[in-house]
Parts: structure tokens; sequence; C-alpha cells
């Protein structure tokens, strides 16, 4: 297959007349361009390769018509052309000029040539996104190899953050080999509680793409909205939104699934069930238990409660009418989503609101019990989601919660995933040791809302003078900083046959206290630091200490070039700690 190429034309002797008048203003008084008065940092990549070669630090020109040759692809086609009007776009000021040699009078480089092994490899769980970069010393063209399409994004992506200045230049004498560590590597966002518009979504997505994470685990639905809307049962979204503005068409869909496509970033839906279902009443009243009930009775105790947060309501497991609906929703949801992952939620299924329904109450009177219930409930749809050739995706809830759970006999292994949210390392060894692949999404470590008080109003925690301490007021808290992301070990405790259970990790945007007006600043540069974790780990390869403190400076450059980029992503030190590299570090 032929390679196509894409370049930004100029004349030649306008090409020549810019060179010869921009290398000696861009060489002497460039910000950019190292100093012996200015403060200096090495390259800036973000995650880190796995190999990055660059020694000495060189830099050269971009040329003008500076362009990308690949084969042909529809995916890639569209990465490159994004690419390379980035590139020349971009003229990206680092906060901290790098310390480079810079050669005035070497040749601009001219050309990135990608090269694709695999141009047919899907964009499923365990891809390969490996891919070697090489920018040569004298000029010509780099060279970029990958074993797939989806690799070739990663490594457009590296190359795009070695060019920086106006006019460009981009790190020379570079040799790059790399490959992710873990093959899972996403950010949850939950679209009920509070709604995103399609756009804050496409730009979640890029901004995803642009840090090597690659997937988007959406969670449409739940007892506050139904948003989506479904071919087969268009009253759930008519009934159940928020309004016909707050809605996903299948047309919405279609654009978020075909940007995942084009970011190299997989679109994973989650539909909740059989918790999690309250706005289904607004359409299908006679199968969900308990709706629309206040969610804590006064002066009932926790274990009593409808709910495990206000927005009650679940399906009824033991109403044929039940499997209908939502079997319709599932085809439906399929069709929609190419993804080969199908998440079915499956967590806090709270007893009372089970109970409080006449036929689950006659099924408990004759000797039958809850965990009997999610059973039916599991067995009635896991065979028909794995039908559609489809891998099931719940939350650890319905194998360790400790009063509705199901027997493991019901989730067979081979097409069942389970995901972690509590007890840290304890129930991700719990899951793995019975055998279950899983993916880390720990509460304590990864949840991006915890540290921002309590939704529910009138809430007496925070009627004190003495302060409401350091949880923030929220049951998960405190606040989640990227350090405590950066720093959590995944694999901490495992075995070594255990940890090859372990997909990955996501961090998870929960919406009771969120919506587009802060999506930005909550996720990013947060999920920046799960990103480098995942990708080549949290670790020096020769000391095995924890690099946390070299990650800062990085993380500063990288959170202001997203920030140029167009990501409101917040910071993470004063400006004044970035231009005194090493003053804001702790020693003691």
């Amino acid at each position: 297959m032929l390679p196509i190429s894409i370049s930004i034309s100029i004349s030649n002797l306008l090409l020549n007349a810019f060179l010869f008048l921009s290398i000696p203003f861009f060489f002497y008084f460039n910000p950019t361009i190292s100093s012996p008065i200015q403060p200096k940092s090495s390259f800036s990549v973000w995650p880190k390769p796995r190999t990055f070669l660059w020694s000495p630090p060189q830099g050269h020109l971009l040329s003008p018509t500076f362009s990308i040759a690949f084969p042909n692809h529809r995916y890639l086609s569209a990465a490159a052309a994004r690419y390379l009007g980035l590139i020349h776009a971009e003229h990206h000021q680092p906060l901290v000029a790098p310390s480079v040699v810079f050669n005035a009078s070497a040749p601009p480089l001219q050309a990135l040539n990608v090269d694709v092994a695999d141009l047919t490899a899907p964009l499923h769980h365990g891809v390969d996104e490996s891919y070697t970069l090489l920018i040569p010393a004298g000029g010509g063209a780099a060279s970029l190899c990958a074993g797939t399409v989806w690799g070739a994004m990663r490594g457009l992506e590296t190359f795009s953050q070695l060019v920086w200045g106006n006019p460009s230049v981009v790190a020379v004498g570079v040799n790059v080999s790399d490959s992710p560590l873990f093959g899972h590597r996403g950010v949850m966002l939950d679209t009920s509680r509070n709604y995103y518009p399609v756009e804050d979504i496409l730009r979640t997505i890029a901004a995803l793409s642009a840090n090597k994470l690659n997937v988007f685990h959406w969670h449409i639905t739940d007892s506050h909205s139904f948003p989506l809307v479904v071919p087969s049962e268009p009253d759930l979204a008519d009934k159940g939104s928020y309004g016909s503005d707050m809605r996903y068409s299948p047309q919405d869909v279609a654009r978020i699934v075909e940007s995942g496509f084009e970011h190299g970033v997989r679109v994973v839906p989650e539909i909740d069930s059989p918790a999690h279902t309250g706005s289904w009443a607004e359409a299908h009243p006679d199968i969900v238990t308990c709706a629309n009930k206040f969610w804590w009775p006064a002066e009932a105790k926790w274990e009593d409660r409808f709910a495990s947060e206000p927005g009650t309501g679940q399906l009824n497991p033991l109403n044929p009418k039940t499997y209908k609906v939502l079997k319709n929703v599932i085809n439906d949801v399929v069709k929609l989503f190419p993804e080969p992952f199908y998440h079915g939620g499956a967590d806090e299924v709270v007893p009372n609101c089970w109970k409080s329904d006449p036929t689950i109450q006659s099924f408990l009177s004759d000797g039958g019990s809850l965990s009997q219930v999610l059973e039916t409930f599991v067995n009635s749809t896991f065979p028909y989601i794995t039908s559609l050739n489809r891998t099931v995706v719940y939350w650890e809830d319905v194998l360790l919660d400790q009063s509705i759970k199901v027997d493991p006999k019901y989730l067979p292994k081979e097409n069942t995933i389970l995901q972690t949210w509590n007890n840290g390392h304890n129930n991700t060894k719990r899951i793995v040791s019975a055998g279950y692949r899983t993916i880390v999404s720990s509460a304590e470590f990864y949840y991006l809302d915890c540290g921002h008080g309590d939704f529910v109003g009138n809430n007496s925690i925070y009627d004190q003078q003495t302060g409401t301490g350091g949880d923030g007021g929220s049951w998960c808290g405190p606040f989640k900083t990227w350090q405590t992301i950066y720093d959590y070990d995944i694999l901490y405790g495992l075995s070594e046959e255990e940890a090859k259970l372990v997909l990955g990790g996501e961090v998870a945007l929960w919406s009771e206290q969120a919506d587009r007006t802060v999506l930005d600043s909550r996720i990013w540069p947060r999920a920046s630091a799960l990103a480098e974790t995942l990708w080549s780990g949290n670790r020096d390869d020769k000391t095995r200490m924890k690099r946390s403190a070299e990650a800062t400076d990085r993380l500063n450059e990288w959170r202001s070039r997203m920030v140029s980029r167009g990501v409101g992503a917040e910071p993470i030190q004063p400006l004044w700690c970035v231009r005194n590299p090493g003053m804001c570090k702790e020693v003691n």
C-alpha cells in the first residue's frame, strides 16, 4: 500500500528567506533556547517513554514544509492530519527552557515517515501499542515504526511533544522504544447525575489520547437520569432524561465512538443494573422496585436505607417484563458501541429496596434469598450479553458484597471482568486470587470526586466550629492528589501469576458535584498521573525508587501544554516553583 503524505508547502524562495532571517534571531533571543542565565530542564514527554535516548540533547529547526508520510488507513489518516496541524501551529513555549545544544546551521527536519506492520488490528483490549521513534541529528526524515495503527498514534503524540518554540524546534538525535505496561488505561465519567454535552466528551477523548490513555468508560445511565436514546425503548430517555436537550442520540453516540477510533480510545458503555435504575421507572414503573422513595428514612438505621445516596430504584429480577425491556436496551447498546467490553454495573444492590416489593417478599418468605434474586438476574442477562460476542464487566460487588452476591458458577471467568473499587489492594487480591481478571479503580486512590464535600442537604457534620476534619466532608475523602494517584502500585501484594490478571486501571469521576463547568479541572492533570504509572510505571528503572519528584517538573510542563491545547487542567504548583527548579521539593 502506497504511503500518503500530508505537507504544508511554501515556495523555496520564501523558505530560504525565512530561515536566513529567523535563525539568528531565534538562537540569541527566543526564550525557548537555553542560555547560561536561564533555568534549564531536560526533555519533557508525558507519559515518560519506557526507553528514551537523547545524548547529547540537541535541537534543530523543523522545516516549515515538514510533512508526515503514512500508510493509507481511515483512522491513521485522521490522526496524521490532526498531528500535522498541531505540530505546525502549536509553537509551545516551555515554562522552563529545554537544556539543548542548538545548531543553527544544521538542516531542518523535513519529514516523519510512519510505518505500520499490521493495518488490520482492531482497537480491542490487548492490541499492540508499541512503537519506535528515531529522529536523526543529520536532518532529512524521522522514522516512526509501530506494530499497529494504534501504536503509531502513540508515537505521533510523543513526536508532537518533542517540538516547541516559534519558529518550531524539534529534538534530534532521539531514539525512543516504547510500549505500555498495562493494556487498559482509562477514565470513567458518569453522565447521569449531571449531563455533559457531546463537545465536552469529545474534548475529554482527545485529552485521553494525548495522555496515551486508551479507554473512555462511559457510565451513561443511573437512577438520576437516563440520557441515552435507545431506539427500541425510546420512552426511557423521553421520560427518564433531564430534558430533550440533555440526551445522547444515536447520532451523538456515533460521533463519540468515531472520535474514539480517530484517537485510539475505546469507548466502553456502562448500563448499570439491577441497582441504580430509578430513572427507568419514569417509563416502566412496574419493573422498578422502591422508585422515588426517600433514600434514608428518618430514624432508620443505615442498613434499612433504600439506596446508598438520594435516587432510589432497582430493577425487579422476578418480573419477566424486566428482561424484555433490558434485553432491548442491551441489544441496542451493542449495536451503538462496537467495543467488545459491555459494562453491566451490578454494584450497590441495597437489600431494603428489593424487600419492599411484594413479589420479592413472597419469594423470600418461601425460603429464597436476596443473593438468589441477584443470581436470577445475572443468569438471565449474562448469557444474553455473551451471546452478542461481548465480555461482561461488573463492579466487584457482584462477587464480593457482604450481603448480596452471586455464586461464582454464574460468572464464568473466560467471559467476566470485575472492576474493583473498595478496600484498595485487599479487594484486588481477592478478585485475582479467585481467578478473575480485574480493572483497578480503588476509591481510596482513583476516585476524582472525593474530598469535595457531601451533596446531601442539611448535613449536621458541617454544624460545628472546629472544621470537618481532613476528609473534605465526603465518604471517600480526602481529595485524591495527583501524587496519591501517581504513587499507587496496583500490583502490590500480588504474585506473578495474580499480577497477570490485572488488566490495568481507571480513575473515576462520579458527577454528584461535577458537570461541564469543572470537568477538565477535576480530571486533569490527575488522570495524567494514572496515565504515566500505567504506561511506564512510577519507578526509576535503575534505582527502583519512586520518581514522583522528577515527575513533578515534567507534569508542570505537560499541564501547561494541555492548557495551551484547550484542556482546562488545574495547576499543581505556583509558577515560581516551576521557574525555580528544585526549590519546592521536600528533603526532610
